[in-house]
């Protein structure tokens, strides 16, 4: 579901941007658009960090854990295995077995807060150090999820070569006197728009964790009937969806399409929030 999970995050991003702009008066940058819906495109795959595959193997494994290579996949073979543990620490008799970790810990609401809160905390305390790290991670995870087809064909070097000149260009678009919470948000987002995916698959998701559902303290919300992962109903209905919204959030964040829908030019100043047309 890596194309989907980043597709998504893109659209929330790209249609929140939008209402936060028409309602709210909230303006962003062109620069500040786009290093957000790169983030929440990479956060929104960030979940299944818990699903290492074969790591000795260099084989299987999420599309979050494959977009570094073997460091990643090392990673998350470590955070599989905490995840499991974890699980086993603190499951009610209720809850099923399990041979894994993945959608546990890292599928939970608890899990996002704590992301968005942690990632926006070292943006905000170590600036622009902290934040070019964030999006190359980030856009490495999110160059993974959009271009599937590419980068397999050439490889996790492409990743890490594209994140970095990205990371480093964005770093440079970004202004210098204002909070880069905004990394934080963004973390947060994806990884519950990745979750909510989830919930519409057969498995399901334990969003609630811990709270105490039926007797169960990993109780799976949605599942059942969902669709399947990577099947028709994503490939052929959900993922087109998503791509369109992306598309038309992109048309609409352009200085001409906001022209002829309000009127009158659009003054653009880089890292003013807040802004009115």
């Amino acid at each position: 579901m890596g194309p989907t999970h980043a597709m998504s995050g893109a659209a929330l991003w790209l249609a929140g941007s939008a209402v936060a702009d028409v309602v709210f008066g909230i303006d962003q940058s062109s620069a500040e658009l786009v290093v957000g819906t790169i983030a929440v495109s990479g956060a929104a795959l960030y979940p299944d960090i818990d699903c290492a595959g074969k790591v000795t193997e260099n084989k299987g494994g999420s599309t979050v854990a494959r977009s570094f290579g073997m460091a990643s996949l090392l990673v998350a073979e470590v955070v599989e295995r905490l995840c499991y543990w974890f699980y086993l620490l603190t499951k009610s008799k209720k809850d099923k077995k399990r041979k894994n970790g993945h959608r546990t810990f890292t599928h939970t609401a608890v899990h996002a807060a704590l992301m968005g809160l942690g990632t926006g905390y070292l943006a905000a305390e170590f600036g622009k150090p902290a934040v070019i790290a964030i999006l190359f991670i980030l856009t490495g995870l999110a160059v993974r999820g959009l271009l599937p087809t590419s980068v397999n064909r050439h490889g996790w070097i492409i990743t890490t070569a594209v994140a970095l000149a990205a990371s480093y260009g964005m770093y440079h678009l970004l202004p210098e006197n204002r909070s880069y919470w905004i990394l934080g948000l963004g973390m947060g987002i994806g990884c519950f728009i990745h979750i909510l995916g989830d919930i519409i698959t057969k498995m399901g998701s334990p969003l609630l964790f811990p709270l105490p559902i039926k007797k169960k303290r990993w109780f799976d919300v949605g599942g059942g009937s969902g669709i399947k992962a990577g099947g028709k109903e994503e490939t052929r209905v959900l993922l087109p969806i998503l791509t369109g919204v992306v598309v038309l959030g992109m048309f609409y964040n352009l200085p001409e399409v906001q022209q002829l829908i309000f009127g009158s030019p659009v003054t653009e100043t880089a890292g003013e929030v807040g802004g009115s047309r």
